[in-house]
Order: C-alpha cells, then sequence, then structure tokens
C-alpha cells in the first residue's frame, strides 16, 4: 500500500515559555517559495508540496534539553511519496516520523534516536486513532537521563542515559529544529516501489499548539534555563522546570508496556539478523 512519512525529528526544542508559542516568533519558513505559510496571528503553521516543490522551517533558537509538545495533523488519504520531517542539522537526533499508507490504511509511527551520527534504533507503533481527522499532541521530554516519546500524553517510548555502560546519549550537542516536507518516492513507500501519485497535490501538514519548556543556547554558547525565548538573561541562569528529572512513575511505566504489548509492530532489539555483531547492547540492559 503507498506510505507516506511524517518525521517528527524531535531534535528539537524550541522555546522555553511553557504557554502556546507563536510561530512566527519562534520559526522561519526557510524554503518551499511560499508553499510554507504561518497563519491564525502566529497560531498556525502550514508546509506544503506539489510536483515543483516542497517547503520547510526552522527554529530561530537552539536548545540543550526540554520538554516539548506539537500539535499535528497529517495528510489525509492517498500521500505515497511525501515526507515530513522534523530533523536536525548535526549528528544527534531524536525522532518521530509518520508512514502514511494509501487512503483508509493506518499510519505507522516510526521512532528513532541518534547519538554521534549513529542511529538504527527504530522503534515503530501503530496508533490507536486516525492522525488525520484531527490534531492530536506528539511530545518530547529530554533530560539528562531519559529521551520519552509520547502521543497525547501516553509514553510509547524510554530511550534511557545508560552512559555508564559504554552507551552514547545526546546530552552536549545543542540543536536546532528544522521541519520539512518534500518529496522522497524513492524510498518512502514500499522502498521506493509505489511512487508519489500527483494528483493527489497539493500535500499538506498542519502544526499548532507548540508548547515547550527548555534550555535555549545564549550568544555565549551556554544554555539557559526557564525564561521565555527572547528575555536577555545571564549566561548560566536560571532554572528548568519539573521535567528536567522526570522519569516514568509505576503508573506511566505499565502505560507504556501496554502501548507497546499492543501497538508496536516493530523493535530493533528483536531483529537480530539486522545486525552481524548483535543487537545493541541497550537491548539487553
Amino acid at each position: 500500500m503507498a506510505r507516506m512519512v511524517v518525521s517528527v525529528l524531535a531534535i528539537l526544542l524550541a522555546c522555553s515559555a511553557v504557554a502556546s508559542a507563536s510561530f512566527d516568533k519562534e520559526f522561519d519558513v526557510t524554503w518551499g517559495d511560499g508553499r510554507g505559510k504561518i497563519l491564525n496571528n502566529g497560531q498556525l503553521l502550514t508546509l506544503g508540496l506539489d510536483k515543483i516543490s516542497g517547503s520547510g522551517f526552522q527554529s530561530k533558537h537552539e536548545y540543550l534539553y526540554g520538554k516539548i509538545d506539537m500539535q499535528l495533523k497529517l495528510v489525509a488519504g492517498n500521500s505515497a511519496g511525501t515526507v515530513t520531517a522534523y530533523y536536525g542539522p548535526t549528528h544527534d537526533e531524536i525522532d518521530f516520523e509518520f508512514l502514511g499508507n494509501a487512503t483508509g490504511e493506518p499510519y505507522t509511527l516510526h521512532t528513532n534516536v541518534f547519538t554521534q551520527g549513529q542511529g538504527q534504533r527504530e522503534q515503530q507503533f501503530l496508533l490507536w486513532f486516525d492522525p488525520t481527522n484531527d490534531f492530536h499532541t506528539y511530545s518530547i521530554l529530554w533530560n539528562p537521563k531519559h529521551i520519552i516519546f509520547m502521543v497525547d500524553d501516553m509514553p510509547i517510548r524510554d530511550f534511557r542515559n545508560l552512559e555508564g555502560k559504554g552507551i552514547a546519549f545526546p546530552k552536549n550537542q545543542p540543536m536546532r529544529l528544522y521541519s520539512s516536507l518534500w518529496n522522497a518516492d524513492d524510498w518512502a513507500t514500499q522502498g521506493g516501489r509505489v511512487k508519489t501519485d500527483w494528483s493527489h497535490a497539493p500535500f499538506s501538514a498542519s502544526y499548532r499548539g507548540f508548547k515547550a519548556d527548555a534550555c535555549v543556547v545564549t550568544a555565549a554558547g551556554r544554555p539557559h534555563c526557564g525564561a521565555s525565548v527572547g528575555t536577555e538573561v545571564a549566561p548560566g541562569t536560571g532554572a528548568a522546570g519539573e521535567w528536567y528529572n522526570q522519569e516514568l512513575d509505576l503508573t506511566r511505566q505499565q502505560r507504556m508496556r501496554w502501548v507497546q504489548s499492543n501497538y508496536m509492530i516493530y523493535n530493533y532489539c528483536t531483529d537480530p539478523k539486522r545486525f552481524a555483531q548483535g543487537v545493541p547492547a541497550e537491548c539487553s540492559m
């Protein structure tokens, strides 16, 4: 069946104010010749794709650790071959990707974590709702101990900091949020066998309700936690929110295991044929 990838690569921690952020104040539409639009007084951002070009935006600031929520409404119908991506420019990434499908077929939620340029930590899930009917909230909590993926506040994955056991964890590389919608029909749908059906163009993905509490990297290159973006602060001052030390309690661990038991469809840790030297070490910890 036809597939599209809507990638929410959440290297993405943007804006440190908890209230909904204005897209025109926190992001720049960087390419697409008008296909990316900020609407509704900065409360809605849409990216468009047609046969000529896609579009993209990036955050105005860089961040190190934070809690971010973004509401997305994904491309409906047949969206084979197209990719909407949140991604970072360097070697650390935290990925939320949505692999679309033909009309009536479910999306696949694809997650990954890159550290020092090394990924191959994919876990995939089916969603328990249609992500094209309405906006839903996709969240990343990134602190020194955990990277927690959430959907409508339901935890689905917890990538733990196991540096003490020799496993790299993203903690030193400031990240800027990038997002784009582009044509990738050479690989996005069934390995490129199903191409983009341009009769369904233009394609569009919508973003709203962006909220974040994050550590903003200052001009001096040091993260400042707890102040709204644009506020003048002394380097290294400020206090992070509760997210900085947050972990999943027993109830939320149980909810995550329920999602993984009922909706996970791929786990790199259970795919030994893929790894000639055996599955990554964190799989046994």
